[in-house]
């Protein structure tokens, strides 16, 4: 595999119950970015609690698994060269109201705890994420 070919993204629960999905895999794929495999899913209180393990003893740990077990999301194994920087710069800062015009947050969140995308933000959590949902795809 390539240096930093693969980034993973959650379209979280508030885009997905607001009708953004089409809109912000648009913007992914006019981004050119490739979309190598995708699912559809509802994830329980347990399982975002263990993909969001790293941010456990946080003020925020227990809204965010509130959040992201509220309803169903969509994740995306992304692939360009330089997936994860281009990626980051795409969906902007956390708080949509800190991040740059034209950003995913910007565009499609509507506040730091519900903004409406996941990116991997390093090499090791892109694979390790991406394993997370598609763990039958080996070559990641």
């Amino acid at each position: 595999m390539e240096k930093n070919r693969i980034t993973l993204t959650l379209i979280k629960p508030y885009a997905v119950e607001h009708g953004f999905v089409g809109p912000i895999l648009a913007r992914i794929n006019e981004a050119g970015f490739r979309i190598s495999a995708m699912k559809y899913l509802k994830l329980s209180s347990t399982e975002a609690a263990r993909f969001y393990f790293s941010h456990q003893g946080t003020s925020y740990f227990e809204r965010l698994i509130a959040f992201m077990s509220s309803g169903p999301i969509v994740a995306a194994i992304l692939e360009k060269e330089d997936a994860i920087a281009d990626f980051r710069a795409l969906i902007g800062a956390t708080d949509p109201k800190n991040a740059g015009e034209g950003t995913l947050r910007k565009l499609f969140g509507a506040s730091i705890e519900h903004n409406a995308v996941h990116g991997s933000d390093s090499e090791e959590n892109a694979i390790r994420e991406s394993n997370f949902f598609f763990s039958h795809l080996e070559r990641f």
